[in-house]
């Protein structure tokens, strides 16, 4: 029996995740157990929450574009290395069971929270070290972006520690590449996803809109908003699913 009241809930959950995208990312936290509890099939949800969260990733990479065109160098070779990567892993979604990655889904948030908690002190390790080669960086781009295809929660944190080990320093132009890049690789992700049907999409239009739309809100006042604040809350949040889903399994 439909229940009218699963749109309000993903509605909001889209518009806080959006939101939190556009100021310190972990929306994922929200939208994707959101839609598991709404009775989506797991690998269905994660297909939906990619297309709920994608327009507002554009939006966000627009306002970058100033930046990104200074990093031309790496971005022919790290977003042929996304594209390539975004689709290995979303391949191996769709060829993933419900069961499977319901059993995955637990270590996959964890992953993601563990990554989110010390993104800081990941970032500040890699800005210390020697700088890669573009075959390594070209390497670890893609199995991130293989992850990112698959699931993608701390996609961004781990997207800025190789940009910091390629040698970058710039935050503006790193989290503008990072922007174009996790645009590419969820993109590429979501074209397949439709391709094969694993949207549902009476869902995923409305959580689109509600993303963009908290995403857009935010950027409006996103400089008078305590960062640390909101860090904690996706921290909370992160740490909360990823309990939830080990306790469910």
């Amino acid at each position: 029996m439909y229940n009218s009241r699963v749109p309000i809930l993903l509605f909001f959950a889209a518009a806080i995740g959006g939101a939190l995208n556009a100021v310190a990312g972990g929306g994922s936290f929200l939208t994707l157990p959101a839609l598991i509890v709404s009775g989506v099939s797991p690998v269905t949800a994660n297909a939906t929450s990619t297309l709920a969260l994608w327009p507002a990733s554009v939006s966000s990479t627009f306002a970058y574009r100033s930046d990104i065109k200074t990093t031309r160098q790496w971005l022919l070779v790290l977003g042929l290395t996304s594209v390539a990567g975004g689709l290995a892993g979303a391949f191996l979604l769709i060829k993933t069971s419900d069961s499977s990655f319901l059993r995955l889904l637990p270590w996959l948030m964890l992953v993601a929270a563990v990554t989110f908690t010390f993104s800081n002190r990941i970032r500040q390790a890699t800005a210390h070290t020697g700088h890669a080669g573009l075959v390594v960086v070209a390497i670890a781009q893609f199995f991130i972006a293989t992850y990112g295809g698959y699931f993608g929660g701390g996609m961004g944190i781990m997207m800025l520690a190789t940009m910091a080990l390629a040698g970058m320093t710039n935050i503006h132009q790193m989290n503008g590449l990072k922007s174009f890049l996790g645009v590419s690789i969820n993109g590429v992700a979501l074209a397949l996803f439709i391709y094969k049907g694993a949207i549902t999409w009476k869902y995923g239009v409305v959580m689109a809109v509600a993303a963009t739309l908290g995403a857009y809100v935010t950027a409006a006042f996103a400089r008078k908003i305590e960062t640390r604040h909101v860090r904690t809350f996706v921290i909370v949040v992160g740490w909360g699913m990823t309990v939830y889903f080990f306790l469910r399994r």
